[in-house]
């Protein structure tokens, strides 16, 4: 008997000719994808007759052979049979894997498409060899029977995964633009990755699909050829002395780089925000417009996405999307998320069309993005005594969104997932003054952008793609901009004319414009836990 042939799942071809642009042969298309770096390919014809099915089959096998890359087809496992396919890739609604496997020879390959924990349960019983998750994202290609899982929902799914040799890939809606975002969100809190990517109209529907394939083979490539991407370092490189440093280097690069800080935030905060990005060396710009994303995006060190007052949901979603694209920092400040279940559907819908580079928020913002009932809400601040282990909940928090997690609160804790910080700087008059918690956020994404802006300055134009969606250590960013807030408000209360809230807020700004990395060093309460 034969072995399994080895199979790299990093880019996998589903075909469908009637996506073909005019002028294009189907199996001229299949030959420039696989050139491109396709690495196995599964043929589908959902309309064809057995006869026309047969002899694309056979002919594409020829291609693929040719290349030394696995065939699979869709469904139909007389098919696969007939011409010696290397297995078949089928769905809920087909043959039961248990008769297939019977059917087929003891090394063929059997995938199957699964939505939902049950399945890729009952897929691992039944001893599939991969499993393709998803939908991912919406998709005209294929009338999809189950909701969209988004990219969190597939972590979920490969958290079932772990410790098994099933593979997986995601399915649904993939292309080049939206492929390192998938990789990277798409990772379970224990660190099972995808394997691979399942892509349909993005090459098949290209006029060129070998670079169509290139793109997103290249992406899929790098992003398999490091240890799984975080926005930080390796954990031994932090120390409390070296967050002092780090956080008064990075406020030095923000100065120097003068970063435009771009924040689509609500209304109540909007000049407090601008005035704190100013005093700290930055530049601010307050736009919303979907349209201006893609100029914006370029233009921009940093983006903050603070849902207060939601106004404009489309332009949130084009603006992430696009600073995702352009690898910049996006922090995302998810004000009253659990308050009503529009900002809730609202919040979901941000997290799945782009990735956030830092969430922040209170006790009660952050639970209800985790489903947590231990803090409750009212309105948009926390009630009661707080998390029991807040250090654990930031560290799984942020292995499960694949993000830098900043918990707000008397004492505020900010993890990537692997180190934890908690930062006891503050001053009781910061909860007297709206838009504190708000200017937090305004702080950790002007300290994100002079991260990025410094990593960018010695980054060459011709580097390779490294998989990472943003540059610089974005682990120190959201230490500096918790940092230059609660230092700066303890700063403020201490100065003599400052005898309330009234006039404790242009103080606040003042001592924000006056930091130094000496005062942030020697003021920082850091500890690493």
């Amino acid at each position: 008997m034969s072995a399994k042939p080895v199979v790299d799942y990093s880019l996998y071809l589903v075909t469908g000719r009637e996506l073909l642009p005019e002028g294009k042969d189907h199996l001229e298309s299949l030959e420039e994808s696989i050139k491109g770096g396709v690495t196995l390919v599964q043929i589908r014809e959902k309309k064809a007759d057995t006869g026309e099915f047969l002899r694309i089959a056979q002919d594409s096998k020829a291609i693929c052979r040719k290349y030394n890359v696995p065939i699979l087809i869709n469904d139909r496992i007389d098919i696969a049979l007939a011409v010696g396919a290397d297995g078949v890739h089928i769905g809920q609604t087909d043959m039961p894997v248990d008769i297939a496997r019977k059917l087929l020879p003891p090394n063929a390959i059997i995938g199957m498409t699964c939505n939902t924990v049950e399945h890729v349960r009952k897929a691992i019983q039944d001893g599939v060899d991969y499993v393709g998750l998803g939908p991912v994202w919406a998709t005209q290609t294929k009338k999809v029977a189950h909701p969209v899982l988004g990219v969190r929902g597939i972590g979920e799914l490969l958290s079932v995964l772990e410790g098994t040799d099933v593979k997986a890939v995601a399915i649904a809606g993939i292309k080049s633009t939206n492929a390192l975002h998938c990789l990277h969100g798409s990772v379970s809190p224990g660190g099972r990755a995808l394997d691979g990517l399942a892509v349909v109209s993005d090459i098949v529907a290209s006029t060129d699909p070998l670079n169509a394939a290139k793109r997103v083979a290249t992406i899929v490539q790098a992003f398999k050829s490091i240890p799984t991407p975080t926005f930080s370092l390796a954990p031994s490189s932090y120390t409390a002395d070296a967050f002092r440093g780090g956080v008064g280097e990075l406020l030095t690069a923000v100065k120097k780089h003068s970063p435009l800080v771009h924040q689509i935030t609500n209304t109540v905060v909007t000049t407090q925000s601008a005035n704190a990005t100013l005093a700290l060396g930055a530049s601010p710009i307050m736009a919303t417009a979907p349209e201006e994303m893609p100029d914006l995006s370029r233009a921009a060190g940093a983006l903050l996405v603070n849902f207060g007052t939601i106004q404009n949901l489309d332009g949130m979603l084009a603006a992430g999307f696009n600073y995702n694209q352009n690898r910049k920092p996006v922090v995302f400040d998810p004000v009253g998320v659990g308050a009503t279940q529009f900002r809730r559907s609202s919040a979901a819908a941000l997290l799945n069309a782009w990735q956030p580079t830092v969430i922040k928020g209170n006790a009660a913002e952050l639970g209800a993005l985790a489903n947590s009932t231990e803090v409750q809400a009212k309105g948009v601040d926390s009630v009661g005594a707080g998390f029991a282990d807040p250090a654990a909940f930031v560290r799984n928090l942020a292995r499960k969104e694949r993000a830098i997690i900043v918990l707000t609160g008397v004492t505020d804790y900010v993890s990537d997932g692997r180190t934890v910080v908690r930062l006891s700087n503050g001053h009781p008059l910061l909860g007297k003054i709206t838009g504190s918690g708000c200017m937090v956020g305004t702080a950790v994404a002007t300290f994100c952008g002079g991260a990025s802006m410094a990593a960018a300055s010695t980054r060459s134009a011709d580097a390779p793609e490294d998989a990472q969606l943003v540059r610089g250590d974005m682990l120190v960013a959201a230490v500096g901009g918790v940092l230059a807030i609660t230092i700066a408000s303890e700063l403020a209360a201490a100065r003599s004319d400052v005898k309330g809230s009234g006039t404790f807020l242009p103080a606040f700004i003042d001592e924000l414009g006056a930091l130094t990395p000496e005062k942030l060093a020697a003021y920082a309460k850091v500890e690493v836990i």
